[in-house]
């Protein structure tokens, strides 16, 4: 199992979430209004000078299945470098 984290600015969360349906992902967490400051995107602050702000999901995955989500957001990523999105696939050991 895989554990698939991904960042990105909350301006694309409806193309974002369409590409977990069109991989399959059988479920998923999210948070939202997350912080952060990515390389290309700058900062996503939440405040008045910076006023966006980010959303972050977890998704657990059988390997074939988080590989091919990791696959489509690298994707989608060349088209929206400058808005902010970012995954990071980890081994999932266990799931209670």
């Amino acid at each position: 199992m895989k554990l698939l984290l991904i960042a990105y600015n909350e301006a694309i969360d409806e193309e974002v979430m369409e590409l977990l349906e069109a991989a399959g992902a059988q479920g998923y967490t999210k948070w939202t209004r997350v912080l952060g400051k990515g390389a290309a995107s700058g900062p996503h602050l939440l405040s008045h000078v910076w006023p966006q702000g980010n959303h972050l999901l977890m998704v657990a995955a059988e390997d074939q299945a988080a590989n091919a989500l990791l696959e489509s957001v690298r994707n989608y990523r060349q088209s929206v470098r400058k808005e902010g999105l970012k995954a990071f696939l980890l081994p999932l050991e266990q799931v209670t």
